[in-house]
């Protein structure tokens, strides 16, 4: 994407981003500090903090699970080179209060089947919530697939958010 593609992606992630947790009335959300690659978000995750919506950052661990802190504007390099909060972690249960889950993601299917980036953090984290609330995937519109490789410890995401639009998905059984 050129730059003025980009930058106008970022505008349209941060309207849609905004509009989800307005309609949602979230005022306690999970989301991420993106790559270079990845949707930039950023903006988005200011405007959160300047509305006072307390946001819960990941942060790697070792053991394949995920401890949270509070979004904060220092930041560092963690495992595998993904950007995290600095501050005091939180454990992998503090999620578990949150009104809404930003996710990232490679790719997601019609069905709502997300692929991840293949280390199972965020499946892992789905998969042992006792309550999840809705959880939404962020990506560019080319990376709203007809279908995504599954395997059984993979979790649905209830939508994405793209430059262009949310997207909810119906209700599945699985």
């Amino acid at each position: 994407m050129t730059a003025t593609e980009l930058e106008s992606a970022t505008a349209g992630f941060t309207q849609n981003l905004v509009d989800l947790v307005t309609d949602l009335d979230a005022h306690y959300i999970a989301a991420y500090l993106p790559a270079q690659d990845e949707p930039n978000i950023r903006p988005f995750l200011a405007w959160a903090q300047e509305q006072e919506i307390r946001v819960l950052l990941p942060v790697s661990r070792d053991d394949g699970l995920l401890d949270w802190a509070v979004s904060s504007d220092a930041e560092q390099d963690g495992l595998y080179g993904m950007p995290e909060p600095v501050g005091d972690l939180l454990g992998p249960i503090a999620i578990n209060d949150v009104d809404l889950i930003l996710v990232p993601a490679a790719a997601v299917d019609r069905t709502g089947m997300r692929l991840g980036w293949g280390r199972g953090y965020f499946d892992r984290t789905l998969g042992s919530m006792e309550k999840c609330p809705p959880v939404y995937a962020i990506i560019f519109d080319g990376e709203l697939v007809g279908s995504v490789p599954t395997e059984l410890h993979d979790k649905r995401v209830n939508g994405v958010v793209t430059p262009d639009g949310i997207t909810t998905f119906p209700a599945t059984t699985d």
